[in-house]
């Protein structure tokens, strides 16, 4: 599985197309980028691909009026988002202010999902097991 690498410039469009909120993260992902709130994704960057988690309605929405592609690699593309067209990456601000509306609309949905429970850390050395006497 071939994991594309974000340009400098593709992430700087998608931190310009990330709502501006004080509990908005954006982390690096192997080389790509992701955008969080309360620890789910909303948002993330596949090479030049934004891709974005939103309600049912509104990918419904999205991926009935516009031309949307699979998020993530092509053999596994990531469940439940939906990548945004790829022309509106050659295609200017009008189209980036189509990209904001819809990563504004994935930051409405999972900011409204409860909040990711932290992984509990992993104990380096197991318990010993029980012997039997």
């Amino acid at each position: 599985m071939e994991m594309p690498k974000a340009s400098d410039e593709d992430k700087e469009r998608f931190r310009t197309v990330v709502p501006d909120h004080p509990d908005v993260t954006i982390k690096p992902m192997f080389g790509n980028l992701g955008a969080f709130v309360n620890g789910n994704m909303f948002a993330g960057l596949f090479g030049p691909t934004i891709g974005v988690k939103l309600a049912d309605a509104d990918k419904q929405e999205l991926e009935g009026t516009e031309r949307t592609v699979p998020f993530g690699p092509p053999e596994r593309p990531m469940g439940g988002y939906t990548g945004l067209p790829e022309m509106w990456n050659a295609e200017g601000d009008g189209d980036d202010a189509r990209a904001r509306a819809w990563t504004e609309k994935a930051y409405a949905h999972v900011s409204a999902l409860p909040p990711k429970a932290p992984k509990a850390a992993a104990s380096k050395a197991a318990a010993p097991k029980a012997t039997r006497k």
